[in-house]
């Protein structure tokens, strides 16, 4: 199979994201993601400092797919419980792996997943009420973040050190 079957077989299936990484050396951008947003696509390409994105229509999707896999050695994409695989060698030689996608295909990069403290969002805590890092409602304040985090991540390392101390305490006894 050649490059440009198999991006045009990935575009017919309507993947929910494509990305091209490894940019060879008529690369424009050092990486390229197409997301899918609702019925269309959004391409994002990135320099060393910037993020230029463009609307692609499905309709066009396969000659954006073909366009963009000539400049990169690697592409990865994600379509109804399939991941796609595709590696160009140094020398030109393709290799093609299609496999199950081990869960769901999420567009969700990471970034806004619920994080997971000792003193979660919401508890009621008065000395961090005091210290104006928490409302009375239990909502962190936004420009104290940073300082929940620290004391979050502070609570963590005595807490790991509690259980060292606990585990070491219980060896002894034996």
């Amino acid at each position: 199979m050649e490059l440009n079957e198999i991006l045009t077989n990935i575009a017919n299936e309507l993947p929910e994201k494509v990305i091209f990484s490894k940019p060879g050396k008529a690369a424009k951008y050092k990486k390229l993601c197409i997301t899918k947003q609702g019925k269309a696509y959004m391409s994002e390409a990135f320099t060393e400092k910037q993020a230029f994105h463009k609307g692609v229509e499905s309709s066009g999707l396969a000659d954006s797919l073909i366009e963009a896999g000539r400049d990169y050695k690697q592409i990865n994409a994600w379509s109804s419980g399939k991941e796609h695989i595709i590696l160009i060698s140094k020398k030109g030689h393709m290799s093609y792996k299609r496999k199950s996608a081990s869960g769901p295909v999420s567009t969700n990069t990471g970034h806004d997943r619920k994080k997971r403290y000792l003193i979660e969002e919401g508890s009621d805590v008065p000395p961090l009420v005091d210290m104006g890092i928490f409302t009375k409602e239990g909502k962190v304040v936004r420009p104290m973040y940073d300082k929940f985090r620290q004391i979050n991540r502070f609570l963590e390392l005595i807490n790991d050190e509690i259980k060292n101390r606990n585990y070491d305490a219980a060896e002894k006894v034996v």
